[in-house]
């Protein structure tokens, strides 16, 4: 098995807000517009009302057809977007499964809702039995079997479940197994739903959930910002379809970007308090893995929550690996539009990049006006999207947990 192959990217997929393709989504990215709004939920009397990204008219029948009775609402959403992707990178139909054909997948918390459905069926109004397929609909690995029966993916067929670094090291996983020749190609990326109750409840004790923005949901998260207050959740799914370079180039596929560097680490040092020698570790790792310089990076898609806490450290981790050219360097984070979709969030990100990279445009943190001192020492995109023809990017994706997942990106050459 070769340890050196290229591995190329030839379909993205969203199923997200404004019911968008990957073209839309991204526009709207660069356009600096958020799909934040306020939530009024009233379940049981237990009310809530936050800032939030919800798909709100996502219909699983009308968008995916067929039989959909197995499928939580997250494994609905990551069927729909890697279908996307699939049929972009145009491969041709196969009647058995394919064996060098593999899914990797990464999700948070898939199944919450409908284990929270059955767990309020039986505590608070007394049923006795739950539906029977909850099992079915709840197991974290659902969206990627179905995926894989969908296409007649028959290698591997994995799901990580690392809080928010799911999805980019699903993504990386996947890289690294069709660089070694174990995979001629694979569906990867992610997907969740995490707007129950429960979470909801869960996230607010832990007191990282934005504040309500009194002039309007839409600005609630800030990254970077002075007056930042906190994360806004956000559901969704993107997917990326990855090949071996020469394959699809024999194929005669459109490759539209190259992924060519992975880096993973654990802080080992705290549950939810993030390391800067973690993320820098990981970000060192995808650079060396990618054979990059730091200089040949022209874009950063960060992590960048809005916490207090989080948004200063990677920053100094960005200044450390990349010295003085950080100060030049570009740095935005697009959760301060499309939210925090937690295991799904590195898979929207890497869409991102990957647009950023075929377009030359890079869009900004929406809503920055104040620049924390503490985040400064990078370029900032704020306000505007900037028009930048960049080769070679990185999005970065940090963990409750303290992992840390990094993938760089190439513009496609031949």
């Amino acid at each position: 098995m070769s340890a050196d192959r290229r591995v190329a990217i030839t379909g993205i997929g969203v199923a997200g807000p404004w019911h968008s393709d990957a073209d839309d989504f991204f526009s709207r990215m660069l356009a600096g517009e958020s799909a934040v709004r306020m939530h009024e939920r009233d379940e049981d009397h237990l009310a809530i009302s936050i800032p939030g990204v919800n798909w709100d008219d996502f219909n699983a029948f009308t968008e995916l057809g067929g039989n959909i009775s197995t499928l939580d609402r997250a494994g609905q959403l990551g069927l729909l977007a890697a279908r996307k992707a699939w049929q972009q990178a145009g491969r041709p139909p196969s009647d058995a499964p394919l064996r060098s054909g593999a899914v990797y997948w990464g999700t948070a918390l898939a199944g919450t809702l409908t284990f929270e459905r059955g767990y309020r069926e039986m505590y608070l109004h007394q049923r006795r039995r739950v539906p029977p397929l909850s099992l079915l609909l709840g197991m974290n690995n659902t969206a990627a079997s179905h995926i894989a029966i969908e296409h007649k993916l028959g290698g591997a067929c994995l799901t990580y479940t690392i809080a928010c670094a799911a999805a980019a090291t699903a993504i990386g996983e996947a890289y690294r197994r069709i660089r070694r020749g174990e995979s001629d190609v694979a569906i990867c990326g992610g997907s969740d739903s995490p707007m129950s109750l429960g979470v909801v409840r869960a996230w607010e004790a832990l007191r990282v959930l934005a504040d309500a923005e009194p002039h309007g949901a839409s600005a609630a998260c800030r990254p970077f910002a002075t007056d930042r207050t906190g994360l806004v959740l956000g559901e969704g799914a993107a997917a990326l379809v990855l090949e071996d370079w020469d394959t699809a180039l024999a194929r005669g596929a459109t490759i539209l970007a190259e992924l060519a560097g992975y880096g993973c680490s654990s802080d080992a040092d705290h549950l939810v308090r993030p390391s800067a020698d973690g993320q820098v570790h990981a970000m060192q790792q995808a650079l060396g893995d990618a054979g990059l310089d730091v200089a040949q990076i022209g874009y950063i898609n960060a992590h960048g929550t809005a916490t207090p806490e989080g948004d200063p450290i990677e920053i100094d981790a960005i200044r450390q690996v990349f010295g003085p050219h950080a100060e030049n360097l570009p740095v935005s984070a697009t959760k301060s539009m499309h939210g925090h979709m937690m295991g799904a969030t590195g898979a929207i990100e890497a869409v991102i990049c990957v647009q950023a990279l075929r377009q030359g445009k890079l869009p900004p943190t929406a809503h920055l006006e104040s620049l924390d001192p503490a985040c400064e020492g990078v370029r900032h995109i704020r306000e505007h999207a900037l028009e930048a023809p960049i080769d070679a990017c990185i999005s970065n994706a940090f963990a409750f947990g303290g992992s840390n997942a990094v993938l760089a990106f190439r513009r496609a050459t031949h």
